[in-house]
């Protein structure tokens, strides 16, 4: 299942890769795409959209369906 997020406090290399770490912590093997200029997240995944959602926001980001 993909999931799109949009991460306006995504702003570095950093970021992308705390997000990365923060998703496969709760979904392993998610395939984990982003893009620093639209600053949205996109996961295929089979985890749902909340938990997904969780654990970005978990980490100190601005997350919100994209």
């Amino acid at each position: 299942m993909k999931t799109e997020f949009i991460v306006s406090d995504m702003t570095c290399n950093h970021c992308v890769q705390t997000i990365t770490q923060a998703v496969q912590g709760v979904a392993p093997g998610a395939s984990v795409q982003t893009d620093l200029g639209s600053h949205r997240v996109t996961i295929e995944s089979t985890a749902d959209a909340a938990t997904l959602q969780a654990a970005i926001a978990e980490e100190g980001y601005d997350v919100q369906p994209g």
